[in-house]
């Protein structure tokens, strides 16, 4: 029972820079995820899809309201 965890701590672990991407809507989540998948195994790999995942650009929220005399 106790290895079961400890794998999927790991695999949680592992892909963390994906996770903190999707978790931000950040735009490049895909490619993060993509290259954390290939990448990931190494260390520069990993802190490299971390570091993407934290900086940039998120997916902003677009809110259109009608004008004030059709509400």
């Amino acid at each position: 029972m106790f290895s079961l965890f400890a794998f999927f701590c790991a695999v949680v672990l592992y892909f963390a820079p994906a996770i903190i991407a999707h978790h931000r809507q950040h735009e490049s989540s895909g490619a993060i995820f993509l290259v954390n998948l290939l990448l990931g195994w190494s260390i520069i790999g990993w802190i490299a899809c971390l570091a993407w995942a934290c900086s940039g650009r998120t997916r902003q929220r677009v809110i259109i309201l009608p004008p004030e005399g059709y509400r």
